[in-house]
């Protein structure tokens, strides 16, 4: 019993050393510029796959459509 509540609170005071599990906010401008680029770069190389995909795969399902496209 006291193994089980030392690896508990172990485990439990570990888990605070994690970092964040989102990015926070950029603060400066050049740091807005550089993370709206990487956004467009990212959607831009989704495009370019999704481009090269069987429309009909369910991977492409899965990676590839987005909420409003039209079904075919």
């Amino acid at each position: 019993m006291r193994a089980l509540i030392l690896s508990l609170l172990a485990l439990s005071t570990t888990a605070c050393t994690f970092p964040a599990a989102y990015d926070p906010d950029p603060t400066s401008v050049y740091q807005w510029e550089r993370r709206q680029t990487e956004i467009t770069r990212r959607e831009a190389e989704r495009v370019r796959l999704c481009q090269m995909m069987n429309k009909d795969s369910e991977r492409y399902e899965r990676d590839c459509r987005r909420p409003g496209d039209p079904q075919s």
